[in-house]
């Protein structure tokens, strides 16, 4: 589907998402409680939080994508049944267990978003970040995506088509970026450093060459 005609079936979609808010807002009183009597550093926790998000989790999906830039059989794999071709390599579970590979191309760049809540594939990107869960993001992802894609420093050529995936409890998205240029000679453990979590998800590319973690 693409950003004009976004299909938003959500009939059977999964509200688990929707107490957040209150399960967050009990998360911070407890938080609060333990700081003042000194238990726990929220510096340090949110270091934590920060590597879960940006490193340990997505590293993950960034295997993913290494293997199908380097393996054109494991890419066909995921193009057909990301679910399998990712499961394959161990990571599955709850928030993973359906998905789909979607794969940037010179002409189409793909944008995933959840539009009701935050579904979020767990399992190969790790914990979603604030921002994919925030509504701003979740409705103008759909209405203005390249505005969004813009406000994220990704500036692309208007005369490359944007697609935006809308995820439910039943499917979850992954982008496969394109496979920066000068690669050709990495192996997958390089390849992996080149592949950051915003790539998988749309709102950034993969890194040149160089770049490193």
């Amino acid at each position: 589907m693409t950003c004009e005609d976004a299909m938003h079936d959500h009939d059977d979609h999964d509200h688990h998402d929707n107490h957040f808010p209150d399960m967050q807002a009990r998360v911070k009183a407890l938080e609060t409680v333990l700081t003042q009597k000194g238990l726990i550093d929220p510096a340090a926790i949110d270091a934590i939080v920060e590597t879960y998000e940006t490193k340990i989790g997505p590293r993950n999906g960034a295997r993913v994508v290494a293997k199908a830039w380097s393996e054109p059989d494991f890419a066909d794999w995921l193009s057909r049944d990301a679910t399998a071709a990712i499961a394959s390599l161990g990571y599955s579970g709850r928030q993973g267990e359906h998905m789909r590979a979607v794969f940037n191309t010179p002409e189409t760049h793909n944008l995933v978003v959840c539009t009701l809540c935050s579904c979020y594939p767990w399992a190969v990107l790790g914990l979603p970040p604030v921002w994919y869960k925030a509504p701003p993001y979740r409705s103008r992802a759909v209405i203005d995506p390249r505005g969004v894609l813009e406000e994220f420093g990704l500036t692309l050529p208007h005369t490359k088509k944007i697609r935006v995936w809308d995820s439910t409890a039943e499917l979850r998205y992954i982008v496969i970026p394109e496979r920066p240029e000068g690669t050709e000679g990495l192996d997958q453990d390089a390849l992996t450093d080149l592949v950051p979590r915003d790539s998988m998800i749309g709102t950034g590319l993969a890194k040149p060459v160089g770049a490193g973690r």
